[in-house]
């Protein structure tokens, strides 16, 4: 923990004040989020389809809509987006909790995600530029804010899922509002550079599709995406089949082991593949791990051997993912920036996460009528097979781009190209 805490004080006071935003962020949002899927499947009775629609809908209204918080990041400066988006959050939130049919729940989840595509890009953007050539290391000190949240968010949910689904949107709300209200005050503005502003949004559009190592890294990123948001579908689902009386125990069970992972092993998982291996190997090497965590349900997929040894799986599969997760994380970021040269963050980032929201989207709906029909079937290894195929092919294609130079900016592969 000193550790941790060293180079958090190493940096300056935005990305301190940043981190511990983030912390507020995933606080409020893993008090809600993980007990989700359940509530929408039991109180409210929706069928698995339409879980993983209304889940698939916040995801893409936030990853999908990247592209706009990005473009405005860049235009209008980082700070005003982080609060707009804290705000909207909080709008998102509260209608949860009057919210009683499909259709207002979709407006909820749609509200709840454009809000994230307001202040993510934002905040990574406003990250990368005040550490500079030390991106990297902001990264993984941010993911370790990132999964405290993650790891005390649950905790605090499962506290008021003990009165009402409700009262626990009404909290992620409360810490929504108060999150805008410190963003308000304590951050600092800055201002969009000059360069970033002097052409037209279609233009700036242009240099970033015109970028085919960006573009392709971003399609073999989208496997890694679908895999990770299975935390909040396919696994909180398989902890309510295993353990129906005690869901929401899991579910958090399931929040904690990652937190804890994560928060306790990400420096060491950043340091040790630095410096042995440069962005793009580690990226495979990240991507692989996220791949196979998905083994333990796939050897176990249900009680057959006995309720304990499925549960342990499924804690397994937890603990696995977020060691994949955390391996990802600091070397994708850096990545975006390293393609972007520097140039439109926000934009790219904006781009960035609208492929992949396209693609958690499409891969939401697959999985959750694969769950389905899995079910129905009795053939419960089919989700798990599918998903560690997906894994392996992700894994495969950011290998590939890395072996051909396409993750490096195109001024260090012609270095690379000319021996220099």
């Amino acid at each position: 923990m000193s550790d941790i805490m060293g180079e958090f004080r190493s940096f300056g006071w935005p990305s301190r004040l940043l981190m511990i935003n983030q912390f507020g962020i995933n606080l409020g949002f893993y008090m809600l989020m993980p007990y989700l899927a359940g509530y929408l499947a039991g109180p409210l009775g929706l069928a698995a389809w339409a879980v993983g629609l209304v889940l698939g809908v916040r995801n893409f209204s936030q990853q999908g809509m990247f592209i706009v918080g990005g473009t405005l990041a860049d235009r209008l400066g980082y700070k005003p987006l982080i609060v707009a988006g804290c705000l909207l959050r909080t709008g998102g939130f509260a209608l949860l909790v009057i919210a009683q049919s499909l259709p207002m729940v979709l407006v909820a989840s749609a509200a709840t995600g454009f809000a994230g595509a307001l202040f993510n890009p934002a905040v990574r953007a406003y990250l990368a530029a005040e550490a500079g050539e030390r991106r990297v290391e902001v990264f993984a000190v941010f993911n370790v804010f990132y999964q405290a949240g993650i790891l005390a968010g649950p905790l605090v949910g499962l506290a008021f899922m003990a009165v009402d689904f409700r009262l626990t949107a009404a909290g992620a709300a409360a810490v929504f509002a108060l999150l805008t209200i410190a963003q308000l005050f304590a951050l600092p503005r800055r201002a969009p550079a000059a360069a970033e502003t002097a052409s037209s949004v279609f233009q700036d559009w242009r240099i970033v599709t015109s970028n085919r190592s960006f573009l392709l890294f971003a399609l073999a990123m989208v496997g890694c995406y679908v895999l990770s948001f299975q935390v909040y579908l396919a696994l909180p689902l398989h902890a309510a089949v295993l353990s129906p009386g005690h869901a929401s125990v899991m579910v958090a069970a399931i929040f904690v082991v990652s937190g804890v992972v994560a928060v306790a092993a990400q420096m060491r998982i950043t340091r040790w593949l630095a410096a042995r291996w440069g962005s793009g190997r580690a990226l495979a090497i990240g991507m692989m791990v996220i791949a196979l965590s998905f083994m333990p349900l796939l050897v176990v997929p249900d009680a057959w051997f006995g309720g304990l040894v499925a549960l342990a799986a499924l804690l397994v599969t937890t603990a696995v993912l977020a060691v994949g997760s955390a391996a990802v994380f600091p070397f994708e970021m850096d990545t975006v920036v390293a393609l972007a040269e520097g140039r439109l963050v926000g934009t790219h980032y904006g781009f960035y996460n609208t492929i992949v929201g396209m693609g958690i989207l499409a891969g939401n709906l697959a999985t959750g009528y694969v769950l389905q029909i899995a079910r129905d079937h009795g053939a419960t290894k089919l989700t798990w097979a599918a998903l560690v195929a997906i894994g392996l092919l992700s894994a495969a294609a950011l290998h590939a781009l890395a072996r051909n130079g396409h993750l490096q900016p195109v001024a260090d592969r012609q270095v690379v190209s000319t021996g220099q």
